[in-house]
């Protein structure tokens, strides 16, 4: 008896120990709420509960949970985090020299994820990202898509599907980055033919896969560049397309009506010029908006006016980092730069935010402030469109990853000594803590 009293108890601390761990509901209240998916709510509120937006609306007509954590926002304004569809943080190399095509790669084996990018990226309120290998291949590997969680490993940024498999897309690029010395192409038209023919082997070794019929005697041995085009072609993943000319945009697009691959055009800065044929096409672009455009005579006739074009075309349009070439930091500034252009304020608010998370897919999960949706958001001094305007806080899955007020994110924010710092280095003479152990 006097054991199974001691069971019991244990048994009834364990459970005690469970219901004190789990985290209360969040409210954020008082702020002006952008939901991006509705209307602006003045005096707005939010409740988070187990990562998730639980109820979202006016403070007159939304109640907070009693035993809500309540966040006073007033003079704030709270908007979903931001979706980067276009990033290069983390350090993360792709393709080699040995191949122009290469989809066998996985950019998540190479991704550093103590990359100060990181930090700098939830200081600019970014809370989702595209992470990409380079251009500099026809096809340079499969990117990954990454929750900026606090992480030790790649593992923790995963955004995973119903079968517990990480998610991403496919990078490619034509125009003048892909062309080298052989066995790299030459030419913009023979770029195009090598596609061409590493997609139709793709085909064929389907065709023999389909033969096969599961048979393990017949099926052809496993080829894991062939696995990844497969992946294109039959509309796992999206095709995330570097292209700056507007020649270079149609023969994406010809590709894409050939084979049936799905594909958001990056980039894109002679899309002004085509407008009207893209929004026939129905192709989705992710435009970068940068104000001292250079570095490649094909980009010269990037405008900030794309985006303005664009929306009165009818095309989706989504605006991205390619960090480092613009600073995650000053991710929302790009946004202001589109509208000073003539893009309107709603659809610059959504091409940082809805807009690429419907090019990634994951519209369901992120991209807006909807009950139901992961807990993503941020917190901001000022309207999002001001100079002036400071990130205070940025959420992911209803926990909070940068606080301005705490003297190491601000680092991050700012800069200063050690903000561009990856890891410590640990030596006898200069780390204190091990000094003293000695």
């Amino acid at each position: 008896m006097h054991a199974l009293m001691i069971a019991v108890a244990a048994a009834l601390g364990m459970f005690a120990g469970t219901v004190l761990a789990q985290d209360p509901p969040l409210a954020f209240v008082g702020a002006e709420v952008l939901p991006i998916s509705g209307p602006p709510i003045p005096d707005g509120v939010v409740v988070v509960a187990d990562g998730k937006i639980a109820a979202i609306g006016p403070a007159a007509t939304t109640p907070v949970p009693a035993a809500a954590e309540r966040h006073d926002c007033r003079g704030r304004v709270l908007m979903p985090g931001l979706v980067d569809t276009h990033s290069h943080v983390g350090d993360g190399w792709g393709g080699d020299a040995s191949a122009p095509i290469q989809p066998d790669v996985r950019i998540l084996d190479s991704i550093n994820v103590r990359d100060v990018g990181f930090r700098k990226a939830r200081a600019g309120g970014l809370t989702t990202l595209n992470i990409m290998p380079g251009s500099g291949h026809l096809l340079s590997g499969q990117t990954v898509y990454a929750k900026l969680r606090k992480a030790s490993t790649i593992d923790d940024f995963f955004i995973r599907d119903a079968a517990g498999k990480p998610l991403g897309g496919m990078k490619m690029a034509n125009g003048t980055n892909s062309q080298k010395e052989a066995p790299f192409p030459g030419t913009r038209s023979k770029s195009a033919a090598l596609v061409r023919q590493k997609f139709l082997k793709a085909q064929e070794y389907r065709r023999k896969v389909a033969d096969a019929k599961d048979d393990p005697e017949k099926l052809p041995d496993r080829d894991l560049e062939m696995e990844g085009l497969l992946d294109v072609l039959d509309g796992r993943v999206v095709v995330h397309h570097h292209a700056h000319r507007a020649d270079d945009l149609m023969t994406v697009l010809r590709l894409r009506d050939e084979f049936g691959f799905k594909v958001v055009l990056h980039h894109a800065s002679e899309a002004w010029k085509i407008a009207d044929q893209l929004a026939k096409s129905g192709a989705a672009c992710s435009v970068i908006v940068v104000d001292s455009p250079g570095g490649k005579i094909e980009a010269m006739d990037l405008s900030l006016a794309t985006g303005a074009v664009l929306e009165k075309a009818g095309v989706p349009c989504a605006i991205h980092t390619d960090d480092p070439v613009t600073d995650s930091r000053l991710f929302l500034r790009t946004a202001g730069l589109a509208v000073r252009a003539g893009m309107s304020r709603e659809k610059a608010l959504e091409a940082l935010t809805l807009a690429g998370a419907k090019m990634l897919e994951l519209d369901g999960r992120t991209g807006s402030l909807d009950v139901g949706k992961d807990a993503d958001l941020i917190v901001l001094s000022g309207d999002p469109l001001s100079v002036k305007t400071k990130v205070l806080e940025t959420w992911v899955e209803g926990k909070k990853v940068f606080d301005r007020d705490d003297p190491e994110d601000r680092l991050f924010a700012v800069g200063g000594y050690g903000a561009g710092r990856e890891q410590k280095a640990h030596a006898c003479c200069t780390d204190a803590r091990l000094s003293e152990t000695k």
